[in-house]
């Protein structure tokens, strides 16, 4: 009898140490979990960058300020922009200083109109939060 348990245990011990080994292959490494943590951080920090190098152009605060929106609000709404939305802005920012650098020597309307969006959309943003 005595034997019949000793059995049993090692078998009960076996099967339940099993599925946590089989667990552990499935787990993301420290360095590879750093790693992706250091480009999203970085990505985000660039999506960041964008936003404001367009925020402090000279011809969008003129055209802020013609329209009553607050620069210098808007730029400090930039912190709080995560996810999607960050990512989505910075597209647009990104694609206003690309228009302004390519040769652009004037805002036109549709430029004027997305800078105007744009600054809404932080602020809008910003007073969600």
């Amino acid at each position: 009898m005595r034997m019949v348990r000793q059995v049993l245990a090692v078998c009960l011990a076996v099967l339940m140490i099993a599925p946590m080994v089989n667990a552990q292959s499935h787990v993301i490494n420290k360095a590879a979990l750093d790693e992706a943590v250091k480009v999203r951080v970085s990505q985000e920090r660039a999506d960041r960058d964008a936003i404001v190098a367009l925020l402090h152009r000279s011809d969008v605060r003129r055209i802020a300020a013609k329209a009553g929106l607050s620069i210098d609000k808007a730029a400090a709404a930039v912190s709080t922009l995560q996810g999607r939305e960050l990512q989505q802005i910075a597209s647009q920012a990104r694609q206003v200083q690309n228009d302004l650098a390519g040769g652009a020597s004037t805002i036109v309307i549709s430029t004027t109109t997305v800078i105007i969006i744009l600054l809404i959309v932080i602020l809008i943003v910003a007073l969600s939060d």
